[in-house]
């Protein structure tokens, strides 16, 4: 059987400014020109379909012409929410849809039954689990002992009653402990999200979202597929693609990657002004057209600097210096390190000032636990 994994497109999604629906409408029908190449049995969409909770009207449409695409290529398609999709929205109209091959995961009720497929070498059972919070599960195993994100997930996994002689897939949204970061993600307090990787034992093939990076976690076959784009500067030299899974026999599971080129890329450069606006420089490149983030060298500042590179490259995002002024921590230093800070570390720099002495251990339990309630129930 062969199944095709996406996650987080984030439909919707400006990055430093610039909206990024003419891309995402550009590489959902490279997406679809691949699916033709490939002919899989099914589709994995991995959480984050949106970027907001309530998206507009222009992503509503862009998921809709896609999943119409993907329907009337006789596809079975498996959608659930992300952490940053409402998941009573993404569930709408979800046993509608069942009629046209797509299933959209049902908000969290404390049960998930598998939908089946059966190829040569019989059932595959896959799992729909959207992105849940210890309290979304709590809620529903008053009985357990539920105080972190691997405990949550445990819960939930031994609920689903998975039978280990069948292949067994699942589709779910969450930080593995162990895997790489961007930029563009949500960070949460302290990794209080994080999930060890064992939780997932029972499983032939874990079909991850919520990190943009594509990487396997553990095993080859726990695996965040990654962004179809890039949404931030640090995954400016990342190669995106969609990952092709193809299940044999039990206990058999093969991983390709298809690479994805993007209409616009994210490009970052570096030098002079004179240097970076020299004809010689620019000609014959995509940088015109890309998405840039370009650091200055000069030492003396130049006026009015984004609207004068803008002219050559109207893609520019994002503009910094890098000279002896900001290395001698006048236009960064102690400011950007304080962001670095955690919540409760910089509570403790906060309680110190203020108390003259450091937390004890007791008040920093206390707090990071505060923290972390606080955390588990924002929106």
């Amino acid at each position: 059987m062969k199944l095709i994994h996406l996650s987080d497109l984030h439909l919707g999604k400006r990055v430093n400014g610039f909206s990024m629906l003419e891309d995402q409408r550009d590489i959902l029908a490279k997406i679809l020109r691949l699916i033709d190449q490939e002919q899989p049995d099914g589709v994995l969409i991995a959480g984050d379909v949106y970027d907001k909770s309530v998206p507009s009207a222009e992503a509503v449409a862009l998921l809709d012409e896609f999943l119409v695409g993907l329907s009337r290529r006789r596809l079975q398609v498996f959608v659930i929410s992300g952490n940053h999709d409402s998941p009573e929205r993404m569930a709408f109209g979800g046993r509608l849809m069942e009629e046209s091959g797509v299933h959209l995961a049902p908000v969290y009720s404390g049960q998930v039954m598998p939908i089946t497929l059966t190829d040569e070498y019989g059932p595959v059972d896959l799992y729909l689990l959207p992105f849940v919070k210890p309290s979304h599960v709590r809620r529903f195993f008053p009985e357990e002992e539920i105080a972190t994100y691997t405990d949550a997930l445990s819960v939930a996994i031994e609920a689903m009653g998975v039978d280990g002689t069948r292949r067994n897939v699942l589709v779910t949204h969450q930080f593995v402990t162990g895997a790489a970061r961007c930029d563009s993600e949500e960070i949460s307090v302290g990794g209080t999200d994080n999930v060890e990787v064992s939780v997932f034992d029972s499983f032939d093939y874990v079909a991850l979202g919520h990190l943009h990076g594509p990487q396997q976690v553990g095993r080859e076959t726990v695996r965040y597929c990654g962004t179809p784009l890039k949404y931030s500067f640090s995954e400016a030299g990342q190669q995106k693609s969609l990952t092709v899974v193809e299940l044999g026999e039990k206990g058999r599971v093969a991983l390709r990657t298809l690479p994805l080129t993007p209409m616009r890329d994210l490009v970052e450069l570096r030098g002079t002004y004179e240097e970076l606006t020299l004809r010689e420089f620019y000609e014959g490149t995509t940088w015109r057209q890309d998405y840039v983030h370009i650091t200055l060298t000069d030492e003396e500042d130049i006026p009015d600097a984004v609207s004068k590179l803008r002219v050559i490259y109207p893609g520019l995002m994002k503009l910094d210096f890098d000279n002896r002024r900001t290395r001698a921590g006048l236009l960064t230093g102690e400011g950007e390190r304080e962001a670095q800070k955690s919540p409760l570390e910089l509570l403790e720099v906060f309680y110190e000032q203020q108390n003259g002495q450091p937390m004890g251990e007791e008040q920093r339990a206390f707090a990071q636990g505060l923290i972390e309630t606080i955390w588990e129930g924002a929106e």
